[in-house]
């Protein structure tokens, strides 16, 4: 399960009445308060990062959804793999969500899980992630910093989709990546299903990809050639 690193974002995709508070109707919630009582609601905190090794169905399946456009979706999931080569190779698996009104998920996976603390110099370091969305502008300069830094760091970006790919400095980003070493794919069916068995909260379902998982995948990869081929 997810371990919350801040506050519980707790009014995430509620809707009037499931919560057990009135409706738009005026109809009692499920605690049976009447209408027009007055609720004292808490104060919310901050939005939050959170990690974790597995996450919820539902997440995956809107959050992964590889459509042209990201509408509604207001967050990335990031799912790495790290992996400490040497003669007895080292893998640790899990995954970052943020909110994006706070630490993206890219930039908090160097603060969070393996950063300068975790980068010894006499080791080689291979880092995979699946991306719900490719990383913006801002988040691309920073992996561009740290993987200048530490040249025995080598790292591959997966993405379900493009973010903003219309956007000059996102383009801009995304060829600076390549420059770094950084190598960009768009993920496949066969990563999604990878995805969904190691680090969703499948409960044996096997995966059922959407109808046009195949289609939307390739026009992504066809876009990312354009932008990565672009002088």
């Amino acid at each position: 399960m997810a371990e919350k690193k801040e506050v519980a974002n707790a009014t995430e995709n509620s809707k009037p009445g499931e919560d057990g508070k009135p409706g738009q109707d005026g109809k009692p919630g499920e605690d049976g308060e009447e209408p027009g009582e007055k609720i004292e609601l808490p104060e919310l905190g901050p939005f939050e990062i959170i990690t974790g090794r597995r996450f919820m169905i539902h997440y995956f399946k809107f959050q992964f959804k590889n459509v042209e456009y990201s509408s509604g979706r207001n967050k990335t999931f990031l799912c790495y793999v790290v992996e400490t080569l040497g003669e007895d190779t080292v893998k640790t698996e899990g995954f970052l969500e943020d909110e994006h009104s706070t630490t993206h998920a890219e930039d908090a996976f160097f603060n969070q899980i393996f950063g300068p603390q975790q980068c010894s110099g006499d080791l080689k370091y291979q880092l995979t992630w699946y991306v719900s969305s490719s990383p913006c502008a801002a988040c691309a300069t920073r992996i561009v910093e740290f993987l200048r830094r530490y040249p025995n760091v080598s790292l591959t970006i997966l993405a379900a989709r493009l973010f903003m790919w219309e956007e000059p400095e996102v383009q801009d980003g995304l060829r600076m990546l390549k420059a770094a070493g950084c190598r960009l794919r768009i993920m496949k069916p066969v990563d999604f299903i990878f995805c969904w068995d190691t680090y969703v909260e499948n409960e044996g379902e096997a995966f059922q990809p959407w109808e046009d998982i195949q289609e939307n995948s390739s026009y992504h990869e066809e876009k990312l050639h354009e932008i990565l081929e672009k002088a």
